[in-house]
C-alpha cells in the first residue's frame, strides 16, 4: 500500500495562498528549504494535483532547468518533475503534459484506488484535493514548511473535518529566514 503525503509551504495562520491566490508571502525559499523539497520530490513516485497548483507548476518546471539563473538544485527539480509520473484532477481542464494523466471523475475513489497499488509515496497537492483526500482519511503524512508571516486569510492548509485526526511528530527542523518544519505521520 503506498504512503499519501501532503506537505505545502504554510503562513504562520496556517493559509497556503493569503487572499486572491497570492504565494508571494512566503518570498523565494532558502536553499536549504528548496533542498529539503527537492528530497521529498525525488522520494515521491508520484505526483498528484489538483487544478490551481497543476497550473502552478506547469506555467515554470518544464523549462525550469533552462532559466539563466536555475540553480544546480533548480535544474534538478525541473527534470525530477518532468520525469516523475503526475495525476491532474480537474473537470475544467481537458490536456495535461509531462508525464502527466488527467482525471476528470471521483478523486477520492481515484486516490483510494492507487493508495491500494503496491508502490513508492505519493504526493498530493492544491488545497481542494488534498482536502477531499483529509477528509476522506486518504493523508498519511502532513510536512507544513511553516513561514513567519500572518496572511489574515485566504486558502488554509486544513480543511473542515468531521472527526480528529491524532498524528505523531515525527521531524522539526529549522530553516533560514525562521521557517520552521514539521513533519507529523497520521496515526492510525
Amino acid at each position: 500500500m503506498r504512503k499519501l503525503i501532503f506537505g505545502m509551504n504554510v503562513t504562520l495562520d496556517g493559509y497556503i495562498a493569503a487572499t486572491g491566490d497570492d504565494i508571494g508571502w512566503g518570498g523565494p525559499p532558502s536553499d536549504e528549504l528548496f533542498q529539503w523539497w527537492l528530497d521529498q520530490e525525488r522520494a515521491s513516485e508520484m505526483s498528484l494535483y489538483g487544478r490551481k497548483l497543476w497550473e502552478t507548476m506547469s506555467s515554470y518546471w518544464p523549462t525550469g532547468d533552462q532559466q539563466p539563473n536555475a540553480t544546480p538544485a533548480q535544474i534538478e527539480f525541473a527534470r525530477n518533475w518532468r520525469d516523475t509520473p503526475k495525476v491532474v484532477f480537474s473537470s475544467t481542464i481537458d490536456k495535461v503534459d509531462w508525464n502527466t494523466r488527467l482525471i476528470t471523475g471521483d478523486a477520492v475513489a481515484e486516490i483510494t484506488r492507487l493508495k491500494a497499488e503496491d508502490g513508492g509515496p505519493m504526493s498530493i497537492g492544491g488545497a481542494t484535493l488534498a482536502g477531499a483526500a483529509m477528509q476522506a482519511g486518504l493523508i498519511d503524512d502532513y510536512a507544513l514548511a511553516t513561514y513567519p508571516v500572518l496572511a489574515g486569510g485566504g486558502t488554509p492548509f486544513f480543511t473542515a473535518l468531521d472527526s480528529w485526526v491524532n498524528l505523531n511528530l515525527v521531524e522539526t527542523r529549522t530553516f533560514p529566514g525562521g521557517v520552521v518544519l514539521t513533519r507529523y505521520e497520521t496515526r492510525r
